[in-house]
């Protein structure tokens, strides 16, 4: 069982920065792919950023140049860095975490969410 909680949200004028850190607990070492994803009222979840299997990073291409994925693996955690934000950025932002059991199914868990409000 792996257990995310992300802070770090919160409201800000447009182009100004945040930085969202995701904390996993549980079960850690089982841990294949981490990232974040946001859901905007009355839209569907979409991919942020994300580490893939190989360490390699995903972005989606409305945040390319602008967003950041890293993490500190000695505290379990990743993280997000806004910067430029926009409008359009406004948001639940989740985290994401997959893990491969000893049989090769994959479990995906997800953090309870927080918000990040972009003002114009």
């Amino acid at each position: 069982q792996v257990h995310l909680v992300e802070s770090g949200g919160g409201q800000v004028q447009a182009g100004g920065s945040l930085r969202l850190s995701c904390a996993a607990s549980g079960s850690t070492f089982g841990i294949n792919t981490m990232g974040w994803y946001r859901q905007a009222a009355g839209k569907e979840r979409e991919l942020v950023a994300r580490f893939t299997t190989d360490g390699s990073t995903n972005y989606a291409d409305s945040v390319k140049g602008r967003f950041t994925i890293s993490r500190d693996n000695a505290k379990n955690t990743v993280y997000l860095q806004m910067n430029s934000l926009k409008p359009e950025d406004t948001a639940v932002y989740y985290c994401n975490a997959g893990v491969v059991t000893t049989i090769g199914v994959t479990y995906t868990y997800w953090g309870q969410g927080t918000q990040v409000t972009v003002s114009s």
